[in-house]
């Protein structure tokens, strides 16, 4: 794995990134090329250039590149996003479809085409969406016809369609996803090879200043070195490998956008006077609008940063902690973006004002890399497995971690967050003896709850880390210890409170009257209940912070 930047050469990047935006992307050249629908190649090629060199971040040393661990990445990404989510996409498309090569490249397919993106700036494209398969990639129709000359394969045919790719018009090198004899394999295409082409530029609802484009496969010939690997049927395994590496990345995304929608909202309602007082100063106002939606993106902050982390320290791909962290911060991205055009009124709904656009534009982190209902499923799938195969010791056992932590840090609503624990453990045993989780439904709505649980105990652990003084360097937490403390408990009663009661509303929706019995006491509901004492004071402590009153 990567060994990443340093803290200040990270931090010189996101400088750099900030200075050149301020330059050539202010908030009025970004509404006018949403307004006319533009994505700015000459822009994003600099950008990738040594002008700026955030390429370099995506590709490792040996290829050219900077070498950015998976939470260098991610601090780009966010930062990116910030600016503006059309772009940030443009940019990470390129790592996005370089990845199959990354992982499952030849050494010699590597140089060539990885010190590329290094060295040239070139833009890549990921082909694997098909208009009929969707999100699933083993139902994909493109296919790879093997050309032989004396005997041996030089090289294969591909025909098909992909839809919805980012940089499609656009980009340099493509990675398509194709049916080979022997199953799903990747090829990388280059942009003037004869028989591929591209559709028009999508008119789509937000991210306006990305290039989204269909791509076209009528024959297209490429040599046998394009299969990358070089063996076929490995397609569909390389692109599981990144799945927990590249949802990460578009956690990122919601995460930068959301923050940025209330980065607006909080100095407008400073200045903006009501009923004889700035909105700032009024409850109704900032405990409905901003101070929930700041603790959810900074919960899902530390979901991200846990899975960087264990990423980074060699774990493997965790696809289903990257979905986690993907689903809980593009859900607060969005819903943050919502509540800050409220958090405006009026002025909020005009494309005058930013968050309208940064509205539109995060609504699509919650669709691709992955829908927010894949999500789900992905989650209850795999820790419904772990619930079995532990006879259902798999969340309780994490509740009497998180008991211990809050014995050495009770500020951090580390045993609350062990209730919600304790409470899923029941309502996942209460699915298996009920056989519930035939019902489809039950199994989504299984994945949120999984989801809530795990990015609160994450956030319980990143503040005890904050309060122990010990928060590494290059984190992008937003708060300070002790307002991060109070955010975690803000954070835990709201995931036990929902877990319980969404988690017996679909079991007796599903089960039946019958499933009620002895429910409400094994999922502690008194104890949860009793555990929302103090939740009004712990929102004030954040409302003080982010509005920095004494």
């Amino acid at each position: 794995m990567p060994t990443g930047l340093d803290a200040d050469t990270l931090d010189m990047m996101l400088s750099a990134i900030s200075e050149f935006a301020a330059h050539e992307l202010p908030e009025a050249r970004l509404i006018e090329l949403d307004e006319a629908d533009e994505f700015p190649e000459e822009l994003v090629r600099r950008m990738c250039s040594d002008a700026l060199g955030v390429q370099l971040v995506f590709v490792e040393e040996r290829y050219d590149g900077m070498g950015g661990s998976s939470h260098d990445v991610y601090r780009v990404c966010e930062h990116l996003a910030a600016i503006d989510l059309g772009v940030a996409t443009a940019v990470l498309a390129t790592a996005l479809g370089s990845d199959p090569i990354t992982v499952g490249g030849t050494p010699e397919q590597k140089t060539r085409w990885l010190t590329r993106i290094a060295d040239d700036g070139a833009l890549f494209a990921y082909g694997a969406t098909e208009p009929q398969a969707g999100s699933d990639l083993a139902a994909m129709k493109t296919t790879a016809v093997p050309v032989e000359t004396d005997g041996s394969v030089t090289g294969y045919k591909l025909t098909g369609a992909k839809q919805w790719i980012s940089n499609g018009g656009v980009a340099d090198l493509y990675t398509v996803l194709a049916l080979a004899p022997d199953g799903p394999s990747w090829f990388v295409v280059e942009r003037d090879t004869p028989g591929f082409t591209h559709g028009k530029h999508e008119d789509k609802h937000g991210i306006r200043l990305s290039n989204t484009a269909a791509l076209f496969l009528d024959d297209v010939e490429v040599d046998v070195e394009a299969l990358v690997g070089g063996v076929e049927g490995q397609g569909l395994v390389q692109a599981q490998l990144v799945f927990g590496y590249t949802r990460l990345m578009v956690a990122a995304f919601g995460l930068g956008a959301g923050w940025a929608a209330l980065d607006r909202a909080i100095p407008y309602s400073v200045e903006r006077i009501q009923a004889g007082g700035p909105l700032s100063e009024k409850q109704g106002y900032t405990h409905k609008l901003i101070v929930p939606h700041a603790v959810r993106l900074e919960a899902a902050r530390a979901a991200i940063e846990e899975t960087a982390a264990r990423i980074d320290g060699g774990e493997g791909a965790l696809t289903t902690e990257g979905a986690i962290a993907k689903y809980l911060a593009t859900e607060a991205g969005n819903a943050a973006a919502d509540a800050s055009i409220q958090a405006l009124g009026g002025y909020g709904y005009t494309h005058e004002y930013l968050v309208e656009k940064i509205k539109r534009d995060v609504r699509i982190t919650t669709i691709y890399e992955g829908t927010s209902e894949i999500m789900e499923m992905t989650i209850s799938r795999d820790r419904w497995q772990s619930h079995l195969k532990t006879r259902g010791s798999h969340y309780h056992d994490a509740a009497a971690e998180l008991e211990s932590l809050h014995a050495r840090r009770p500020e951090v609503g580390a045993g609350t967050t062990a209730l919600a624990h304790h409470a899923l453990a029941e309502v996942l045993e209460a699915c298996r003896v009920g056989r519930l989780t035939r019902n489809q439904h039950v199994l989504l709505r299984l994945g949120q709850l999984i989801a809530l649980a795990e990015g609160a105990a994450a956030f319980a652990r990143a503040a005890a880390v904050a309060l122990d003084g010990a928060t590494p360097a290059k984190s992008g937490m937003r708060l300070a210890p002790p307002a991060m403390a109070a955010a975690s408990r803000v954070n835990a009663r709201d995931a036990a409170l929902t877990v319980a009661t969404e988690g017996m509303r679909w079991v007796i929706g599903a089960g039946g009257a019958a499933a009620l019995a002895g429910l409400p006491a094994a999922l502690r509901l008194d104890a949860i209940h009793a555990a929302q004492d103090g939740l009004l004071a712990d929102e004030d402590l954040v409302a003080d912070h982010l509005y920095d009153r004494a």
